[in-house]
């Protein structure tokens, strides 16, 4: 299998919000909170939206599906004119602000694959190279003093579709006010209009957190000390460049594996049984079996075999939960910005290698979900300034990302839905 996949660029351009329009040429400022800050030398979020069209001629391309994309792309980001801007850390403020200005827009890369071949086989289900859809989405170019805070690109592959590859960074965006602006950029897009409906319309307000602790500046301590121990220069800790990607390992490959109704059937009887050998059902803890819940313990022993770990080494596993509805009082749904609350525990690999080990990682999977479903404010602050000072080099991280509830597959703009989306490797 190919490393990466050959696309020649065709253009490269930046699209910005309509020039004619009064709002467009008014600066925005927004301040990171504490949620965002956590994210600030993180590697940006990309997602890559695969569409079929298997009579997609060049000539289609640029005439119609092209210009559509473009047109669509700046009205939207008149709604958005934050993510036209820029990550910045201005000499006057203690923590970075996004910042947009009115010469600013989004870069958007313009490429072409000649293989169609690619198309099918990063649009399907089967196992391929890790780092084969690399070449479909953009870099985020890092300064020291300014990092854009979205780039996009747009790959046609002829007689079989196009791609649009997003890079987002995450100290402005979080999973679900990313797809957000995916689904708002569609939606113009496919009905040709300039209105969104309103659960479309961000909200960008960055007063519905306070944070008098000062747990903000905390986190930008600590990511200023991470940056030194991990041999970023010692003279500039208000440098924004994020920490670099590690590399993948030699053969490193992904695949898509769909569960059935009847597979999580399966593995939830097989944890209940196993439940009822070691205790009395009416005494036990009760133990929080949705699909996501089981879906992941499978996945996790998966993870534990595949790499071969030794009974006395240890895995940590993180979940990312949406603290928009958990939050008291709660923030709108549609809040564009950082809202995660990071819940994380370490699983022994022989627990995990055991004939029950799929119930002793069931537990611990309910006990982060149990603790998701408790977000006061105060108590996410705590857990923040706990996960941003704590490391384990010793165990094996693997991090779960996304969620079924941001309906990726429902981004449509125009020409159907997506036949594949994929969370790209850094």
């Amino acid at each position: 299998m190919a490393s990466t996949i050959p696309v020649k660029v065709v253009e490269v351009c930046q699209v910005s919000p309509p020039y004619e329009s009064p709002y467009s040429a008014v600066e925005v400022s927004i301040p990171l909170t504490f949620f965002d800050i956590v994210w600030l030398k993180f590697h940006p979020l990309e997602h890559i939206f695969y569409y079929e069209l298997t009579d997609l001629t060049p000539t289609v391309f640029n005439s119609e599906i092209l210009p559509n994309l473009k047109n669509s792309l700046s009205l939207t980001l008149l709604r958005f004119l934050p993510l036209a801007g820029n990550l910045t850390w201005p000499s006057q403020s203690a923590k970075p602000i996004i910042l947009y200005t009115p010469e600013d827009g989004v870069s958007l890369t313009v490429a072409e694959s000649n293989n169609a071949a690619d198309f099918d086989d990063l649009s399907s289900n089967e196992m391929h190279d890790a780092l084969m859809s690399r070449p479909c989405v953009p870099r985020l170019p890092a300064f020291d003093v300014k990092v854009p805070v979205l780039a996009l690109q747009i790959t046609s592959f002829p007689n079989k579709g196009f791609s649009i590859g997003c890079a987002d960074h995450h100290a402005a965006l979080d999973g679900k006010s990313s797809i957000l602006f995916m689904k708002a950029w569609a939606h113009l897009c496919k009905h040709s209009s300039s209105l969104l409906p309103d659960e479309l319309i961000p909200f960008f307000d960055r007063t519905v957190f306070q944070d008098p602790e000062g747990t903000g500046i905390e986190c930008l301590h600590s990511r200023s000390s991470m940056n030194q121990a991990d041999g970023g220069s010692d003279s500039n800790a208000r440098s924004l460049k994020p920490f670099p990607p590690k590399d993948f390992e030699p053969n490193s490959v992904r695949a898509r594996f769909s569960f059935s109704r009847e597979d999580i059937k399966k593995l939830r009887d097989t944890i209940l049984s196993q439940l009822d050998k070691v205790s009395d059902r009416k005494d036990a803890e009760p133990i929080h079996l949705s699909c996501f819940a089981i879906t992941l313990s499978y996945a996790l022993v998966c993870l534990v075999k595949a790499r071969g770990l030794k009974s006395d080494e240890k895995m940590k596993f993180g979940i990312a939960a949406d603290c928009r509805a958990r939050l008291d009082p709660p923030i709108p749904t549609n809040y564009s910005g950082n809202c995660i609350s990071l819940h994380a525990d370490d699983l022994m690999a022989g627990s995990v290698m055991q004939d029950d080990g799929i119930l002793y990682v069931a537990r611990k999977v309910s006990e982060l979900i149990k603790g998701a479903q408790k977000g006061a404010l105060e108590g996410e602050k705590g857990r923040v300034k706990k996960l941003m000072m704590t490391t384990d080099p010793d165990a094996l991280p693997v991090g779960v990302a996304g969620s079924a509830r941001f309906e990726v597959y429902g981004v449509d703009f125009g020409w159907g839905r997506p036949k594949n989306v994929e969370r790209s490797p850094a």
